[in-house]
């Protein structure tokens, strides 16, 4: 089974994670499924970027983001070009190491 390592992050997994994973999942839906509660404001529909994470190892086992994946990453906080939408990175067979970033952009829980 793959596995994804999840990189530090001070208030989500402070001493990072490793998580296997069944093929076929979403990287939120892992990260869910395993204590990590990264945000998903849109419920994993692909409307917000608030799942935003930058995937360090193991991108190019992804599939292709799609158009609307694409357009929302622009608009994501600390955009690199292995970001993604973890509702929308499905694993595949092979492991992939994660970043999530320190900051995130979420109008409806920050009153915006």
């Amino acid at each position: 089974m793959p596995k994804i390592t999840v990189l530090p992050n001070a208030d989500l997994a402070p001493n990072g994670a490793e998580i296997e994973v069944a093929p076929g999942t979403s990287v939120c839906e892992a990260l869910l499924e395993n204590g990590i509660e990264i945000e998903h404001a849109c419920d994993m529909s692909c409307a917000c970027t608030t799942c935003h994470v930058i995937v360090r190892k193991g991108y190019d086992s992804l599939g292709e983001p799609e158009e609307a994946e694409e357009d929302l990453l622009d608009k994501a906080w600390g955009l690199e070009p292995h970001s993604r939408l973890s509702c929308q990175a499905i694993v595949s067979r092979d492991d992939l190491t994660v970043e999530i970033p320190k900051y995130t952009i979420n109008h409806a829980k920050e009153n915006h």
